[in-house]
């Protein structure tokens, strides 16, 4: 694998064994590893979100075409990326397979983009009174965009989803939900991926189709580009309405419910292997690695191995009583160089090595895949060492991100210079924009640059006005210009 080449993003995935192509346009089969990675994902998440009062729910994966149209502008954006189900039986003539035309739906069915409006249609039917609010769901489920330029997990034309839909009596508690799933996500990415992100709102012109505000997180990657990693969206009325969905008050006067929704993907996955890997491979974080630890002995066919497994199974016993992932490698078919190549590949955080020379010093070697370092340990001290290099690893690796974060944030004033930042270096631009879509456009079509989020305060030490780098007319902020996957 080339450091960062064009094949080199790819080149992992393969070698790692975490998925592989299906021979069908945009869809990949997950590798057990793999589907453990997002499992570990969905498990930390799932819990965080259980804690938080959210309730787990399935809707069907087909969507009433009829019921897909009733918000405009959610179809609109979603248009173009629908598969649509318009028969319900296949048969032969011919000797071909072919549609049978008596089967044709009179209501097409859509293969849900996302779930708004089977979801909307069921609160129709949940919600009578202020009593039955607010409603707080989260479904776990795959999904279908058609995708034009497919790449492994960043873009995929079917991928797993995590999406969040709410219903609030009032503005004001939607909007507050919207911006605690925003901190939720970000402490998420953060403490358990290790990913740290620039949290901000989009423009009207990149929100979610059907949103009223769509507030997001961005990933910096190593190369200069933004990811956009997490959503949440305050829908505003905009559902209720298109579905009739009302509440009694306490007044007893029927009022149309706030809604929110939001989400991650399995595109967390590439922003892991992007974020973090190198040219040996993966490099996985402590928390979401499927193999936390794995145990290598290195002995003869002559050496006595009953020392060797006396330390190593009591070993076993403190990862299990601790609830560390591990794996002990003591096949004799495969010699120690090849297994520690192989581990490095998949991204190991810890690699225990013990063999004769350990044993007879009483040591035990210890190499960090996040460092690439081996260090000698006492085989009495290893447990110990174990929990906090694990922790120390997590750290590490957050630590790194957010230097490579701040080293791609630069200030520009000058349209030529932007222009010849995007083009060479990349990363993010924190320019002055006057806040049209005309600008927006014109600035993306030049440049391939968009507006990746209009920033929170936090990273903008001051909130000035100024001039806008293309038109030169008054701009009221800052916001983050890059180019995005």
């Amino acid at each position: 694998m080339g450091l960062r080449d064009k094949n080199w993003y790819k080149d992992i995935i393969l070698t790692s064994n975490i998925a592989e192509d299906s021979g069908i346009r945009g869809c990949i089969i997950f590798k057990p590893y793999g589907l453990e990675i997002w499992e570990n994902i969905k498990k930390n998440l799932d819990y965080i979100l259980k804690q938080t009062g959210h309730n787990n729910f399935y809707f069907p994966l087909l969507i009433l075409k009829s019921d897909l149209k009733k918000e405009y502008n959610h179809i609109k954006g979603f248009a173009k990326e629908c598969a649509i189900v318009t028969h319900s039986r296949l048969k032969f003539k011919n000797n071909k397979l072919i549609l049978e035309e008596e089967s044709k739906l009179k209501n097409e069915l859509i293969i849900r983009p996302t779930s708004e409006t089977i979801i909307w249609d069921s609160f129709k039917r949940w919600i009578i009174s202020y009593r039955d609010l607010p409603i707080l769901l989260n479904q776990w489920s795959n999904t279908i965009r058609w995708e034009m330029r497919p790449r492994f997990f960043l873009r995929n034309s079917e991928f797993f989803l995590q999406e969040g839909h709410t219903a609030h009596s009032t503005k004001k508690e939607a909007i507050r939900h919207c911006k605690k799933i925003l901190n939720l996500y970000k402490y998420f990415l953060e403490d358990i991926l290790s990913i740290p992100v620039i949290k901000g709102r989009k423009t009207n012109l990149e929100k979610f189709a059907g949103a009223k505000t769509t507030y997001c997180l961005e990933a910096i990657l190593p190369d200069g580009k933004a990811l956009q990693i997490a959503t949440s969206h305050f829908l505003g009325k905009n559902f209720s309405r298109s579905f009739n969905v009302k509440y009694i008050n306490k007044k007893g006067i029927y009022k149309h419910v706030w809604g929110t929704s939001w989400g991650i993907s399995t595109r967390l996955i590439g922003a892991v292997i992007l974020t973090h890997s190198d040219k040996y491979g993966l490099i996985i974080p402590p928390k979401i690695a499927p193999i936390q630890v794995v145990i290598i002995p290195i002995y003869k066919k002559t050496d006595s191995f009953k020392i060797l497994e006396i330390i190593v199974s009591k070993l076993i016993i403190f990862l299990k009583k601790n609830k560390i992932t591990f794996l002990y490698d003591n096949r004799n078919n495969y010699r120690p160089g090849w297994k520690f190549n192989e581990y490095d590949i998949q991204g190991i955080p810890i690699r225990l090595t013990i063999g004769k020379k350990e044993i007879e010093k009483g040591n035990i070697e210890v190499f960090r895949r996040d460092t690439r370092k081996r260090k000698k340990y006492k085989i009495r001290n290893i447990k110990k060492k174990i929990i906090i290099l694990l922790k120390k690893i997590q750290k590490n690796l957050l630590k790194k991100a957010v230097k490579i974060q701040k080293d791609f944030i630069i200030k520009v004033d000058n349209y030529q210079a932007f222009k010849k930042i995007i083009k060479t270096k990349g990363g993010v631009v924190s320019s002055h924009w006057d806040g049209s879509t005309t600008s927006e456009k014109k600035i993306k079509k030049e440049t391939s640059a968009s507006i990746i989020c209009i920033p929170s305060k936090s990273y903008i030490k001051k909130k000035k006005n100024g001039i806008c780098i293309y038109s030169n007319n008054y701009s009221k902020q800052r916001v983050f210009f890059a180019k995005s996957y």
